[in-house]
């Protein structure tokens, strides 16, 4: 027996690599979504001096400008991982908006992270729909 053992002895890293290499299967990866906006680009903006065309040239478009104020851009993004039953857990979620004048110069810069998103309840009755009566 022990003669078996010190002829296996070599062998055993390859005996687990198959089960080292499972470990992989079940950390799941992030995912990266929207445009994530750095300090550094940040600091190449400066308000009162920076146009629209700037944050476009240095950040790209922005995911979406404010309902209300078309002069509010966002720059939205996440990092999630898949949790049990596939669905997604936001582990990280940044907002950058800027503020721009009528006249398209920067006013400001503000950060809005996961921490300060506020929690909206859906809505309870129904939205009536016309002919929705026969």
């Amino acid at each position: 027996m022990r003669r078996l053992a010190i002829k296996l002895r070599p062998f055993l890293p390859l005996l687990l690599l198959p089960a080292l290499a499972g470990c992989g299967v079940f950390s799941a990866q992030p995912r990266y979504r929207g445009t994530a906006v750095t300090e550094a680009q940040l600091k190449q903006l400066t308000p009162g001096v920076s146009t629209e065309a700037d944050a476009t040239a240095l950040l790209g478009s922005p995911t979406l400008r404010e309902s209300f104020n078309d002069h509010d851009w966002l720059y939205v993004s996440q990092v999630t991982k898949p949790r049990i039953g596939q669905t997604l857990g936001v582990e990280k979620q940044q907002v950058v908006v800027l503020d721009f004048a009528s006249g398209g110069v920067l006013k400001s810069i503000r950060r809005v992270d996961k921490k300060q998103a506020l929690h909206v309840a859906m809505a309870g009755g129904r939205t009536h729909a016309p002919g929705g009566h026969a």
